[in-house]
């Protein structure tokens, strides 16, 4: 992974808006219609050099193919492993349990329909290599049109799969989560022996507290203790990869709603700290968690992770000024140097395909001003020191 001793990378978190064409065959596959393989993997590659340019003009360092293969950002594993069937029970968001509404809104309508996962009904294991194989593909082709620091592939981690998707047949949750770890090692080696970062997504760390799952691992371990079976089972998952290609996204979940019941951040992190990637991406720019980064100044912080705080705040089509985007930047920098700090964002602009809260055209001026803002946080931490 690289990281640089005079300005401040700029990334983001993975997913980006998806092209209508491509939204609606997703929706057809995803409904089992009839869609032509070739049609469908054009219209990917398509996209996924429409966004790896546009992230190139628009000033971002670190860049990925905007997930345009995947439905979403968990529920595509149920097509590259095994033993899952049937259409499993949403989770449940304690914080939109009072507002039917709001709920209605984000998950009522033709997206939400198309957020399907599976229930696990036999043993797990790994059959995705030509589908990780034709993403590496696609994006590594991509990048050779662009000039950009280097490109990453966003991949579920286990214990954020486990989390979405029950387990009918393992004995222990625990064997259920180990069996996906153990699955999910091959991805994983795929996209880091690409010479790509692999980025692994863990909303299932943060979430946790305020989730009503099928599972009741956190009422029977304890928080913390949930939080260390869940990076166990992820270290395991990566054990022979090295930590410099990794990078890891924590977040509370990529939705509008008040967000009173997050776990703080502070509860979070140190358990955190202990999972083998260098990089930590988190939420630090929405208005429920911007204020917590006073608290990182009172943890201990690794000398050899790296942090990516969101800069830009993905639940609202407001704007970031360039001036307030550096403001974050450095405030980070102020507590671990300008070095371990790359700039990103909140969360993803597409988590699922069609399910965004923001308009398309805006994330690409969100992005654009999370590198403005970049550029004038590097003009101020190293003219500082010159």
């Amino acid at each position: 992974m690289k990281t640089s001793t005079d300005h401040i990378l700029t990334t983001h978190t993975g997913s980006l808006p998806r092209p209508e064409e491509l939204v609606q065959l997703t929706y057809e596959q995803e409904e089992g219609k009839p869609v032509d393989r070739q049609v469908m993997t054009d219209a990917q590659a398509r996209a996924v050099d429409q966004v790896v340019r546009r992230q190139a003009e628009a000033g971002i360092d670190v860049v990925s193919d905007g997930e345009m293969a995947k439905p979403g950002f968990t529920n595509y594993l149920t097509s590259r492993v095994t033993g899952f069937s049937d259409r499993a029970a949403p989770w449940v968001l304690k914080d939109l349990t009072e507002f039917t509404d709001l709920l209605l809104e984000q998950y009522g309508g033709e997206a939400g329909a198309h957020i399907v996962m599976r229930n696990c009904t036999a043993d797990v294991s790994y059959v995705g290599q030509d589908a990780v194989a034709a993403d590496i593909a696609t994006l590594s082709k991509a990048l050779g049109e662009v000039h950009v620091a280097e490109g990453f592939l966003p991949a579920t981690s286990p214990g954020c799969f486990a989390m979405a998707a029950p387990n009918l047949h393992y004995d222990s949750y625990e064997n259920y989560l180990f069996a996906i770890a153990r699955a999910l090692r091959e991805e994983y080696r795929a996209i880091v022996e690409s010479g790509l970062v692999l980025q692994l997504d863990c909303p299932d760390l943060p979430m946790a507290v305020h989730t009503s799952t099928w599972d009741d691992t956190v009422d029977r371990l304890g928080y913390q203790g949930y939080l260390e079976l869940h990076i166990a089972a992820l270290n395991e998952a990566v054990a022979d990869l090295p930590a410099d290609r990794i990078r890891m996204h924590i977040c509370w979940g990529n939705y509008e709603g008040p967000h009173h019941m997050d776990v703080p951040l502070t509860e979070v992190l140190p358990a955190t700290f202990a999972a083998k990637p260098m990089a930590i991406s988190f939420e630090a720019a929405n208005p429920r968690h911007e204020h917590e980064w006073e608290d990182l100044r009172g943890l201990r912080i690794p000398d050899d992770k790296v942090l990516i705080p969101g800069v830009i705040d993905v639940k609202t089509n407001v704007l970031e000024h360039p001036r307030l985007v550096a403001q974050r930047i450095g405030r980070f920098a102020d507590i671990v140097g300008r070095e371990r700090v790359i700039a990103g964002t909140d969360c993803g602009f597409g988590t699922f395909t069609g399910f965004s809260a923001i308009m398309g055209s805006v994330a690409w001026l969100k992005l654009a001003a999370l590198a403005e803002g970049a550029r004038l946080a590097s003009d101020r931490l190293w003219q500082a020191s010159s």
